[in-house]
């Protein structure tokens, strides 16, 4: 019995010692961390290289969102805000709307947005499908953002709704701090002009987001 019992300790002994041994040999969460940050860094080798230099180096508007995890306090979201509308830039010759067939293949395009894109000139796209429904013919579409179909039949298409529609894309923390939505424009993701043909996309009246 006195033997059973010493070698039932030596087994719990051992047992200890090994996981003792392995919590020892755990990464601490600096070293996991870096761990992380290096083979994030190495999946972007061939990758866009404008978009993983905003991924390391935050600008002010990214720091904040991600210090209060995109739920700033409400003086934090109005400086946002009012920082970011201050940036957008309309297109010179004024004209906010462009050709809604183009903004539709603008739309259907992924370029740029994803990691593994090289960093070529290739325009890129807004990957809109990724997060909306938009045109009625495509089945394949995210939910993250809301409904587009039918836009500019609700809203019509007035300067002013394309003046806000265009800022939306351009920069959407100029009116909701800390949104999901790419800043398009001030990012220079996509340009002013790419910009005008996704505002006709959505309130041109023979666009088939209003048919």
């Amino acid at each position: 019995m006195k033997a059973s019992v010493r070698m039932r300790a030596v087994l719990v002994s051992t047992a200890s010692a090994g996981l003792i041994a392995a919590c020892a040999a755990q990464p601490s969460d600096d070293d996991a961390r870096s761990r992380a940050e290096q083979i994030f860094r190495e999946s972007f080798t061939h990758g866009n290289q404008a978009m993983l230099a905003r991924v390391e180096r935050q600008d002010e508007v990214q720091a904040l969102c991600s210090l209060y995890r995109n739920e700033p306090p409400r003086e934090i979201a109005a400086k946002i805000e009012r920082t970011q509308a201050a940036t957008i830039r309309f297109p010179a010759q004024g004209k906010l709307m462009g050709d809604w067939r183009r903004g539709e293949q603008i739309a259907q395009s992924g370029y740029g947005m994803r990691f593994t894109d090289p960093d070529t000139k290739r325009p890129n796209g807004g990957n809109c499908y990724n997060c909306h429904r938009i045109a009625p013919q495509e089945i394949s579409f995210g939910t993250i953002g809301p409904s587009l179909y039918g836009f500019g039949k609700l809203r019509g298409s007035g300067e002013a709704v394309q003046r806000y529609v265009y800022a939306k894309i351009y920069d959407p923390q100029a009116s909701v701090a800390c949104s999901n939505m790419p800043r398009f424009g001030h990012n220079a993701v996509l340009t002013e002009e790419q910009i005008s043909h996704l505002v006709a996309l959505l309130l041109d009246p023979d666009s088939p987001v209003n048919r």
